[in-house]
């Protein structure tokens, strides 16, 4: 790597928001450089892999399909079942940023691994790849580092509220064509899933670290309430976990820098989904990137009103349901199924109530 490398445009991370971001800059004639801390793009996998079908085409292209899922089953605190249509594809996540990766690369894109984002004075970025600090000048930057966004942090920006995960993989012991989620006071500000994949299944749940600090113990109880139902098996294959923004976007355009999907927070603040909001944030991003640099000074501008616009309402709602329920966590509120309907996306109460 030269000392004083320079490039049109400098991308931080490299998910599925990044990678969309620098693959749509290369294409539009840019330089760009796409770095990421980790050594394997894609490793550890810390999703439980489920993607909404207006998604298929990028996961055709890729290559990363497991399996289909045609609905949802929502599980009440009494015990009670909802069926839903949710239809929807389970991806393998780690080989899909892999293939984006890819495609950015083969655009024109250079890709940096094991190399950290120390610093950014607007013009030049501080970077160090192993035992070497390397400056790189960069006419714009993209932060797409997820939600404890070093890019946001070099910007003077809060942390964003988050939600914490923690997810087992275990075997599947039937077909299951369903993503089941738990509703329960045992997952504070969160909730519990399983999402099949194929033979296999990710078991998980996100709680709110303030309102249940201990996510081991209700996760292993789910694990064995399924496993004495016979639909998953007693082994752990892998363990995984990790952050989920639940503040809402946050202001995405600073000067020549931007943040796109978690960074963003553009991650839906009840379900976590974020993989749509990166991929689509990215490639705007990206595609703004390369009109600023042509010399379109509203670019960055006018790309954040398109995302306020397309995910805005829905990041809002969600933020005021997360809101209205903070104080009902640990109450008797939260063993009632109509009060647990107000806050989950398969119930025609959460869209009912005022955004």
């Amino acid at each position: 790597m030269a000392t004083g490398h320079q490039v049109d445009l400098l991308v931080i991370g490299c998910g599925p928001a990044g990678a969309s971001a620098a693959r749509t800059a290369a294409e539009a004639g840019l330089s760009v450089l796409l770095i990421d801390r980790r050594s394997k793009i894609g490793d550890p996998v810390q999703c439980a892999e489920f993607v909404p079908l207006p998604m298929a085409r990028h996961v055709k292209r890729t290559g990363t399909l497991v399996q289909t899922i045609a609905t949802m089953t929502s599980f009440l605190p009494s015990g009670a079942q909802d069926i839903s249509d949710f239809p929807g594809l389970i991806i393998d996540r780690g080989a899909f940023d892999r293939a984006l990766a890819a495609e950015a690369g083969a655009a024109g894109a250079t890709i940096w691994t094991d190399c950290r984002f120390l610093g950014w004075n607007g013009k030049v970025a501080t970077l160090q790849q192993g035992e070497r600090t390397v400056p790189v000048s960069a006419r714009c930057l993209i932060g797409a580092d997820g939600p404890h966004s070093s890019v946001a942090a070099a910007l003077g920006l809060k942390p964003q509220p988050i939600v914490q995960t923690r997810q087992y993989t275990v075997p599947l012991r039937r077909p299951h064509t369903a993503t089941d989620i738990y509703l329960s006071d045992r997952f504070p500000g969160g909730y519990g899933w399983l999402f099949p994949k194929a033979t296999v299944a990710n078991l998980g749940v996100g709680a709110d670290r303030g309102l249940g600090p201990d996510l081991k113990t209700p996760l292993d109880q789910l694990h064995r309430d399924l496993a004495a139902s016979g639909l998953v098996g007693t082994d752990i294959l892998h363990r995984t976990g990790g952050a989920i923004p639940v503040g809402g976007a946050r202001g995405m355009v600073h000067g020549n820098t931007v943040l796109v999907g978690d960074a963003a927070g553009l991650t839906h603040p009840i379900t976590g989904a974020g993989i749509s909001a990166a991929v689509i944030s990215g490639e705007a991003a990206g595609h703004a990137a390369a009109r600023w640099c042509a010399g379109e000074p509203k670019a960055f501008v006018e790309m954040e009103d398109d995302m306020q616009e397309l995910f805005g309402p829905t990041l809002q709602r969600g933020v005021q349901c997360r809101s209205r329920f903070q104080p009902l966590w640990h109450s008797t509120a939260t063993q009632d199924d109509t009060v647990m309907r107000h806050g989950w996306i398969a119930f025609e109460q959460y869209f009912a109530q005022a955004a």
